[in-house]
Parts: structure tokens; sequence; C-alpha cells
């Protein structure tokens, strides 16, 4: 399945520096990383579960914001770059 993984990590204390570098960890382990939040790739519905569960030990869920776009294989969509910077995923999806 396509994964689109995007995430805000408060950031008001010290220690909160610490939750964005795991958050961001864990979605280079299984994703490849676009933008400053923002990952995409393909992945397989445990290792989907897996990744969740990783994040869920780490974020604090009354302060930060994840989203995890899922688009089950068959699924049709258009990606458009309005930039001339290199495609990151251009070997990906």
């Amino acid at each position: 399945m396509k994964v689109i993984f995007i995430y805000d990590i408060e950031l008001k204390e010290k220690k909160d520096q610490k939750r964005l570098n795991k958050v961001k960890k864990i979605g280079r382990k299984y994703l490849t990383h676009i933008q400053k939040s923002v990952f995409e790739g393909e992945l397989t519905e445990s290792q989907i579960y897996r990744m969740e569960n990783d994040v869920m030990k780490v974020i604090d869920a009354d302060r930060d914001s994840v989203i995890f776009y899922i688009l089950p294989d068959g699924v049709k969509f258009t990606r458009k770059i309005l930039s001339n910077l290199p495609d990151k995923t251009k070997n990906v999806l």
C-alpha cells in the first residue's frame, strides 16, 4: 500500500526536540523522507501496524499531530511536483 506520513510535533520544551528526532527516525526507518515532516513509500499492512505502534510509543497524543494517508493497492493517484528540485521518490512510487 502507498503511505504518506505527516507529523507536527509541538516544540515548547527542550525535551520535545528529542521526541521530534525519534519520530523522524521512525519515519526514515519505514519510508522515504520527502520534506521536513513528510514521508512516503510503500508498506505492507503489518509494516503500517508496526510503524503506527512505534510512533504511538513516542508522541504525546494530546500535543502532537500525526497523520497517515493509506492508499490501497490499485488506487490511482497523481503526484505533481511544482519545483525544479530532484524527486526523492523517483524510484519509489
